[in-house]
């Protein structure tokens, strides 16, 4: 997260469409091996970029990102010195880091069904008694920045239709302030960190929620769309 991306030196450097002329940072790199069989990597592709504006932007956008899929043997000679922005709101730049992917099941909850959350209400009553572990804190949505799997929303889920097939769109990928909060660290965390304290990448998107980030699979040059998501 945040570090330098695998840039081909000859292809022109992601810009922001309202921002003219104000150049995009890196976000996230992910590569294909690390995340084998999770993520449907585009054909003859194997490397997820993402980028964003980090400036604020009209009608209370905080981000505007860009979705980059490639084949990383095809770089070539690498861009060195990514074009950096004279502008920016600093807590919309990740701190470099490197993740650790993490394989975890995941189910849904503001996105149950009525039918479905009317017949298990009860019974993730019934689980938080016997146990302490509830449902939406510990059981359903991972917290944190994530690939696929089911948006954590804070708000009522707003997923996006593809523009061209009308279909509603996958999600690909949560970028999240903050990995965990004080309730939800005790199921997620991963076994390798133990109890020490979560190091995130510093990141401050509106009242330390997330972005979402959706594709659609079935549309030539893989359509994405994005969402904010704030408590």
């Amino acid at each position: 997260m945040g570090g330098p991306l695998l840039w081909p030196a000859d292809e022109d450097w992601p810009l922001c469409p309202e921002h003219e002329g104000s150049p995009m940072v890196p976000v996230v790199q992910i590569h294909r091996t690390d995340v084998p069989d999770v993520v449907p990597f585009p054909d003859g592709c194997d490397l997820l970029q993402v980028l964003w504006c980090p400036r604020k932007h009209s009608g209370h956008r905080w981000v505007v990102p860009h979705v980059r899929w490639r084949a990383a043997a095809s770089v070539g000679k690498v861009l060195e010195t990514p074009p950096s922005p004279a502008e920016r709101w600093e807590n919309y730049v990740p701190r470099p880091c490197v993740v650790h992917p993490e394989l975890v099941t995941e189910y849904p909850y503001w996105d149950l069904t009525d039918d479905m959350w009317n017949e298990l209400e009860f019974r993730f009553l019934d689980l938080d008694q016997e146990t302490g572990w509830d449902y939406q804190s510990h059981l359903s949505a991972a917290p944190g920045t994530k690939l696929v799997g089911y948006p954590g929303w804070c708000q009522e889920p707003d997923w996006p239709e593809c523009s061209a097939c009308g279909n509603r769109m996958e999600h690909l990928l949560t970028v999240e302030s903050t990995e965990a909060d004080a309730v939800s660290r005790r199921a997620w965390t991963p076994v390798e960190d133990g109890h020490t304290a979560y190091e995130g990448p510093g990141l401050v998107l509106g009242d330390l929620s997330g972005v979402y980030l959706f594709e659609c699979h079935g549309c030539p040059g893989r359509p994405f769309a994005y969402r904010y998501d704030c408590p």
